[in-house]
């Protein structure tokens, strides 16, 4: 049972930066539509703990090779038993790997991870709608400190400010599925009855273009062009 009968993308994905609730937000959502979840595992990168402490330089590339690995493997399952004939919802979206490698590596690692991406990635699907969560960096620490993850809590403050400064760059350029743009420090998806609702009946209406969705206006969709 469906909080919205009308609901159609079949491939969702919830994406933002480290701590602003895509995981919480993607078991929700598949919980509510009767979706299957698709969620990236931090706790099987064997390097991921390293990666947070002193020694990131030396154990980047084996990071960002690992969860290259998962995250293409996990979509060439779905698509090998038919993307669409159960519909998904996704906590990330395959280009953040690249992302991530970008922030992270340098020019000749960098180069090697194009390589493995480009061959890795090939043919994988665009989603029908990406949903990019925000908040400020203030916000993103205390929830990361709010989980409690061991190794999370060496992640400092100027790494979070350049990968959400990494986020917003992307998704203006992104056009591949339409986009529909939160700001999670004004709109609580998660605790809000009201505006889980509100943002349940927008999921059918951005079909096209960049969107803010605006809560205080029960669920009022702006194109991202009327915004300075």
């Amino acid at each position: 049972m469906t909080d919205d009968a009308t609901i159609k993308p079949h491939h969702l994905v919830i994406e933002g930066p480290i701590g602003v609730g895509k995981t919480e937000l993607a078991t929700r959502l598949a919980r509510t539509l009767g979706y299957r979840t698709v969620l990236e595992d931090g706790a099987a990168n064997p390097f991921l703990p390293s990666f947070y402490r002193a020694d990131r330089r030396r154990v980047a590339l084996a990071t960002q090779l690992s969860f290259l690995v998962q995250r293409t493997q996990q979509l060439q399952v779905l698509l090998q038993g038919d993307i669409f004939a159960q519909a998904h919802v996704a906590d990330y979206l395959i280009e953040k790997d690249r992302l991530f490698a970008e922030l992270n590596l340098n020019t000749d690692e960098f180069k090697l991870y194009e390589a493995l991406y480009a061959r890795l990635s090939a043919d994988l699907p665009n989603p029908d709608l990406v949903v990019y969560l925000q908040a400020p960096t203030a916000l993103l620490m205390q929830r990361i400190h709010h989980r409690g993850i061991p190794y999370e809590r060496r992640i400092q403050r100027d790494y979070i400010e350049r990968l959400s400064e990494a986020y917003s760059r992307f998704f203006f350029h992104y056009h591949a599925a339409p986009l529909l743009i939160i700001n999670t420090a004004e709109v609580n998806l998660l605790h809000n009855a009201d505006d889980y609702r509100d943002f349940l009946s927008l999921l059918n209406r951005v079909d096209s273009g960049h969107h803010y969705f605006n809560a205080g206006g029960s669920g009022t969709l702006f194109p991202e062009s009327t915004f300075p």
